[in-house]
C-alpha cells in the first residue's frame, strides 16, 4: 500500500533520490532550504523511515522515481548540476 505523500513531498523525494540536495532543491522548486527539509523530514515520516538513505529505495519501491529517471533541463540548469544522481 503507498503512503499517501503530498504533491510536493513527491517531488521532493524524487529530486533526493537524484542526488539533490536540499540546497538544490530549493533552487529548483523555488521555496526556502528550511522548507525543503520540512517536506522531506514528513515524507520520510509518511514513508515509516527516519533514514534518508533508504529514501531513494523507497522512491524506486512506490515508483516515486524509476531507474531512467533524471533531472530535467530546467531542473539541471536550476540546480547548477551538469548530472543527476544516476550518471
Amino acid at each position: 500500500m503507498k503512503p499517501h505523500l503530498t504533491p510536493r513531498q513527491t517531488e521532493i523525494i524524487r529530486l533526493v533520490s537524484l542526488g539533490c540536495t536540499n540546497y538544490e532543491i530549493a533552487e529548483i522548486l523555488n521555496i526556502a532550504e528550511n522548507t525543503v527539509d520540512n517536506h522531506r523530514v514528513r515524507a520520510m515520516e509518511a514513508l515509516g523511515t527516519d533514514k534518508a538513505v533508504l529514501l531513494t529505495r523507497l522512491a524506486l519501491k512506490y515508483r516515486i522515481t524509476s531507474l531512467k529517471d533524471e533531472l530535467t533541463r530546467s531542473e539541471k540548469r536550476k540546480s547548477g548540476r551538469r548530472n543527476d544522481g544516476w550518471n
